[in-house]
């Protein structure tokens, strides 16, 4: 893919997740948005992995119940917090197929906060906000 169709789809998927979301979600990085102590566990294919700051997206197809294929929009932290929990540039790549737990937004919307991530090669990544849960693998 060109680096001008890549920098488009870029700016398209970074609307669309203003859209996605509500205002309160930014408003200084407030939990208010996010049903906390609820987790839902997501099965997609990876669409891309946003690493920059001063948040991480995984962008995921998952197909509803009623097969129904939708865009979630998974968050997690800037690249220097999450990467002693394993998270790395390369950790998804689009296509892979993931199962990541994420705390749902309140307002029922397809975006979440990553909780674990399970990914492609069975290795799993604990909590992207902070130090790993107990028992998830790290990388060197």
């Amino acid at each position: 893919m060109g680096d001008t169709v890549k920098s488009r789809l870029v700016i398209v998927l970074t609307a669309a997740v203003g859209v996605l979301i509500s205002v309160p979600l930014f408003a200084h990085h407030s939990s208010a948005a996010f049903d906390t102590g609820k987790t839902v566990t997501l099965k997609g294919t990876v669409k891309e992995w946003i690493y920059f700051n001063p948040h991480c997206l995984l962008i995921l197809d998952v197909k509803s119940e009623d097969g129904r294929v939708v865009l979630w929009v998974a968050e997690t932290q800037a690249p220097n917090v999450i990467f002693p929990s394993g998270y790395r540039r390369d950790s998804f790549k689009p296509g892979d197929q993931v199962t990541v737990t994420v705390e749902p937004v309140k307002n029922g919307q397809p975006y979440g906060r990553i909780v674990q991530a399970v990914l492609a090669n069975g290795q799993t990544l604990g909590r992207a906000a902070g130090p790993p849960a107990a028992g998830a693998a790290q990388q060197p």
